[in-house]
């Protein structure tokens, strides 16, 4: 199957000409002659999504699951893990339990496992986290927590007590650990990344502030090349300035994520993070305290994002592909080039999402 585009880009390099789809995997590409119109490029990879298109992923049923998928492969997203925050243990083993009756790709996006993201975070960088959730780090919790269901991903705040034992036992069991929602200095960052961590969850937002003298989780993981650089690209949680100087700084271990919620992809009103109420308006969501509560945007339209800021497309293309796919090791998603899985998004010249393949199956395609 010819995809009909007449560029794609390929190993981070956008080049003329087709891309050839047979049974699940890309043959050929830069194929002669060209197909009429639009680009391939790999299937963007969302880290972080706690919701979509009305449904809050702990609370989901399988049915939500597959609702949401569709929404999602309408934004171009071909793998997702769904992130639950800081919730009761009860509330952790149902929805872990749900996700682990589910196949990888249920109709639409792959499955890539369950994001944890608490309930071993600082109180003092709570966000939109209930703070009666949170807890101090537990070894021996985490790995029950994990085995509930197919987490492959941890957010924590390592300068807490037990902090860097947590990371490392993580990690010896094959879980990606991200710092967030912390108050480590850039010591105990050091220390964190050192023991396994390999990520900042969302660069600027929810940790302890860069100062002359300390520059915290923030400052150090631009400068350390083991660690992948993850933003929230809406506009909303950072300056422009804040989101393209990250970009700008660490190149090809910058990647996207949303941190979308619920409302994503509805109308404004009152929505459900967890066990917290959020109110959307204007594009932003917001907890009663007027804190930031994930958001509402896209991949896709953080891609636009980027792009606007001068960021050059292959960039802004593979922090939304290859570098989110590279930091929970899947390393034969995110690209297209030979003998990988077609996971395909499909745009148009204004970036716009026109259709979007997992492993050569068509998921969405604009009418």
């Amino acid at each position: 199957m010819r995809l009909g585009v007449a560029r794609a880009v390929i190993e981070d390099r956008i080049l003329d000409g087709d891309v050839v789809v047979e049974e699940g995997v890309v043959t050929e590409a830069g194929v002669a002659p060209a197909g009429r119109g639009g680009l391939g490029a790999p299937g963007l990879i969302d880290l972080q999504v706690n919701g979509f298109a009305g449904i809050d992923f702990l609370s989901a049923t399988a049915a939500d699951y597959t609702t949401a998928g569709v929404a999602l492969a309408a934004t171009g997203v071909t793998a997702y893990q769904p992130t639950f925050i800081s919730s009761p243990l009860g509330r952790y083993e149902e929805s872990l339990g749900v996700v682990t009756g589910l196949p990888e790709a249920p109709g639409g996006p792959r499955l890539l496992g369950v994001h944890l993201e608490g309930p071993f975070l600082s109180p003092e960088w709570a966000g939109a986290h209930n703070p009666d959730n949170l807890l101090d780090p537990d070894p021996d919790l985490a790995l029950r927590l994990c085995g509930m269901g197919p987490v492959t991903y941890m957010t924590v705040a390592p300068e807490l007590p037990g902090g860097l034992e947590l990371v490392a036992r993580l990690v010896e069991h094959g879980i990606v650990v991200a710092c967030g929602h912390t108050d480590a200095d850039a010591g105990e960052a050091h220390a964190a990344f050192d023991a396994g961590a390999t990520a900042i969850t969302h660069i600027y937002n929810a940790h302890r502030r860069w100062s002359p003298r300390d520059p915290g989780v923030a400052g150090v993981a631009l400068v350390r090349p083991d660690v992948t650089v993850q933003a929230i690209a809406d506009l909303v949680h950072l300056a422009p300035e804040s989101v393209y100087a990250a970009c700008l700084a660490t190149g090809g271990r910058f990647a996207i994520v949303t941190d979308a919620m619920m409302a994503a992809g509805m109308k404004d009103g009152s929505y459900q993070l967890g066990d917290r109420t959020i109110t959307v308006a204007s594009g932003e969501a917001r907890t009663a305290d007027g804190a930031l509560a994930g958001s509402v945007s896209t991949m896709d339209r953080s891609i636009r994002n980027l792009v606007s800021l001068g960021a050059p497309l292959e960039q802004a293309l593979a922090a939304a592909s290859r570098s989110p796919a590279k930091v929970i090791g899947r390393e034969d998603l995110g690209r297209l080039s030979l003998g990988v899985p077609a996971d395909i998004v499909v745009l148009d010249d204004s970036l716009n999402v026109v259709r979007t393949l997992v492993a050569g199956r068509e998921v969405y395609a604009a009418r």
